[in-house]
């Protein structure tokens, strides 16, 4: 059996991942970035740096926990940067890592085709409602 060095094992392990297994990690990244609060959370910090009261008023409907959970969330994941100040009220400022800017021409491609194609998916949805 030959040795392997952390950054051959990591090589290894990357030409074997399958989304479609369903034990495969890259899975739970799929499932992470297709939330719709992840999504617009990454193309509006790709329009600039905010604060978190910005990103709240700027995402009409999603509530204090989600937004809270979901910068968590893409901190974690190394998508987004938090950067404290310390004031009366602390002031966090969240940005996007590189990794997360890699990402954003897809997501703001994805939200934009939504937005275009809007009214075609309407008609659709009525016609297959309607049962013809």
């Amino acid at each position: 059996m030959t040795t392997q060095t952390v950054a051959q094992q990591r090589s290894d392990a990357r030409s074997e991942y399958n989304a479609y297994l369903a034990m495969c990690p890259s899975r739970n990244l799929l499932d992470r970035i297709s939330d719709k609060w992840v999504a617009l959370v990454l193309v509006a910090l790709g329009q600039s740096d905010k604060r978190y009261s910005e990103l709240s008023r700027q995402l009409v409907g999603v509530s204090q926990k989600m937004l809270t959970q979901t910068l968590r969330l893409l901190e974690r994941d190394g998508l987004i940067r938090r950067e404290l100040t310390l004031s009366v009220p602390v002031r966090a400022d969240y940005s996007l890592t590189p990794l997360g800017r890699s990402l954003l021409p897809l997501l703001a491609s994805v939200k934009e085709w939504a937005e275009s194609h809007m009214d075609e998916v309407l008609a659709a949805r009525t016609v297959y409602d309607s049962g013809a």
